[in-house]
């Protein structure tokens, strides 16, 4: 919400107070009269003073705060446009990456045919896998699968993260 929006709201209930005294006045006012044989010297039109005067203070007080941030503070829009950009420049990073064969073809020719058949099991599957899921899908043993990615992560080409009891495997971009 702009600043201007804000003040002229803060104005609007500070009438809105001003009128709620009066409203209060009026109906004390009629009380006095009807329950006082006093007079003007009467206690109650003191205590109706002093409420009456607290009142408007408030009331000035709100109506002053709401014109000083009409008229003083400004919008910081460049504010807000530095966070849009801030905003799109981190789902920027944190956009879910394309992993394609043809980007690591050069690579694959690289490997031996256990690290290929690795890297192509994580690409077939968008980059990660479970470790057991690795095992299951190449018919490898444990022990071969887990000195495979050693090697792999080694070359820096994937990444280990342990989840509980196992390990999920991410492909490096």
């Amino acid at each position: 919400m702009k600043n201007r929006h804000v003040g002229i709201l803060i104005v609007a209930i500070a009438v809105l107070i001003g009128f709620l005294v009066w409203l209060f006045n009026r109906a004390l006012t009629g009380i006095i009269n009807n329950s006082c044989s006093h007079g003007p010297t009467c206690p109650m039109w003191g205590t109706l003073r002093l409420q009456t005067n607290i009142g408007l203070t408030l009331m000035a007080f709100i109506v002053f705060l709401g014109l000083y941030i009409i008229f003083f503070i400004k919008d910081n829009e460049h504010v807000v446009k530095e966070v849009h950009r801030e905003v799109k420049v981190i789902k920027e990073q944190f956009k879910p990456k394309k992993f394609d064969k043809k980007n690591y073809s050069k690579l694959l020719h690289t490997l031996d045919p256990e690290e290929k058949a690795i890297i192509t099991k994580l690409l077939d599957n968008e980059g990660s896998l479970f470790q057991s899921k690795l095992v299951s899908l190449t018919g490898q043993s444990k022990v071969k699968v887990t000195r495979i990615l050693d090697r792999l992560e080694g070359k820096g080409l994937i990444e280990r993260k342990r989840r509980g009891m196992t390990n999920i495997v991410f492909l490096k971009q």
